[in-house]
């Protein structure tokens, strides 16, 4: 999965260092570029406002003037989101579900073919859904990584009800 990310996470921490080496002062500006390449990352509005809550916080108290001394606190305050525990994707012995959602062209049908690989050799039973049924394609991508993983897959028809598909693994 991380070797997966690795092209997403490079994007981010690129755009990061731009904000971070391209000011010269920590001003609204600069929290108004970093909501941006944070929200732009997937990472969410609330979680990002709650990140940057942080760090203006820290920021404030630390005395920091200059936006690349931030740099460690915004990863630190990152990692601190990101820390679910140990157990955080022990799922039971009952049925579970994870929705995956974003925009186009982030690495959601990837992401979603790796975790299949992970769940599956760790022992986990896992169905895939083809809930995009309007993008052309788009079941057969998740098919393909179905076949990868060896994992089942559930399809509907091209153009169905995509809500009828989830429920498909669930009955």
């Amino acid at each position: 999965l991380v070797s997966g990310l690795t092209k997403t996470r490079n994007n981010i921490v690129s755009n990061l260092n731009s904000i971070f080496n391209g000011f010269s002062s920590i001003d609204d500006d600069f929290y108004e570029e970093l909501e941006e390449i944070l929200i732009m990352s997937d990472i969410g509005v609330n979680t990002t406002e709650e990140i940057l809550d942080n760090l203006k916080e820290q920021v404030k108290e630390n005395k920091i003037k200059e936006p690349i001394e931030c740099k460690e606190l915004l990863i630190k305050n990152i990692e601190e989101q990101m820390d679910l525990g140990e157990n955080a994707y022990d799922f039971e012995n009952e049925k579970s579900v994870i929705l995956m959602i974003g925009v186009n062209g982030v690495g959601k049908t990837t992401s979603i073919g790796k975790l299949a690989s992970q769940f599956k050799n760790n022992g986990k039973k896992v169905v895939l859904a083809a809930a995009d049924t309007f993008r052309a394609a788009a079941a057969d991508q998740l098919k393909e990584w179905a076949n990868r993983a060896n994992v089942d897959i559930v399809m509907g028809a091209e153009g169905s009800d995509p809500g009828s598909v989830c429920m498909m693994p669930l009955v």
